[in-house]
């Protein structure tokens, strides 16, 4: 689980940890992951540290998990950056720095990428039933009403790597499909919309309500459970009805 300590990865470590699944967690933080790793239901979860945009870093990450606790069959890629402005506006793309573009897609297409084939080149011949869930955006299908643009490109391109892999791995019995959450009540939402904005919001979904971070564990529950393995290549919209196809 990567991004594991955040709002919307520490709902979904607990509940695939209340499923009985053994838990990594990682995150930057080393200690933050430790911390919530002893929280969670069960017992053998252990946190990790990585920088999921640096490639020796996710190598080294799969080391340590596959030696204290196994092969990984689970895969769920949550880590990601949104970067606004102070006052929690967006910089339209004629404002956008290089550094602000190319940290956006380090951390969120290019982490999303890296775990992924370190995922996928560890599988080893045989095949297994695997999941993998990556996590997108509502952002990406939209455009994005409160992201950046260079946000909403990296959400975008996690869907097209989605779709790719999933059809790579098929033969391997793995499946890979991605979750794209709306107006979620977790950190990064925070980032933009003031709490006292809440009921404007939420007027604009059909639900009536933001979404919070066991909306979006219940989806990513059911893409890693055994009712799920005819299903690949797909994303599950976790918005409240904000986006209907």
């Amino acid at each position: 689980m990567t991004g594991g300590a955040g709002g919307i990865g520490a709902a979904v470590c607990r509940t695939l940890a209340e499923d009985g699944l053994t838990i990594a967690v990682t995150d930057k933080d080393l200690t933050v992951a430790q911390e919530l790793a002893e929280r969670l239901p069960g017992s053998g979860h252990r946190g990790f540290a990585v920088d999921v945009s640096d490639e020796g870093s996710v190598r080294r990450l799969y080391d340590e998990v596959e030696l204290s606790l196994g092969k990984v069959s689970v895969l769920v890629t949550c880590a990601g950056v949104l970067l606004l402005r102070s006052d929690g506006s967006r910089n339209e793309v004629v404002e956008t720095s290089l550094d602000e573009w190319e940290v956006t897609q380090a951390v969120n297409a290019r982490g999303t990428f890296l775990c992924c084939r370190e995922y996928a080149q560890r599988i080893g011949p045989a095949p297994i039933d695997g999941r993998v869930v990556t996590l997108s955006s509502v952002a990406a299908q939209l455009g994005g009403y409160r992201s950046s643009s260079s946000y909403i490109a990296s959400k975008a391109a996690i869907l097209g790597l989605t779709k790719g892999l999933a059809r790579e791995l098929a033969p391997k019995r793995v499946t890979v499909n991605s979750v794209a959450p709306g107006l979620i009540d977790a950190p990064m939402l925070r980032l933009s919309l003031d709490p006292a904005d809440d009921e404007k919001a939420a007027s604009t979904i059909p639900l009536g309500r933001l979404g919070t971070p066991e909306d979006v564990a219940g989806a990513v529950r059911f893409l890693v459970s055994p009712a799920a393995s005819y299903i690949t290549g797909v994303t599950i919209d976790v918005n409240g009805g904000y986006r209907m196809q």
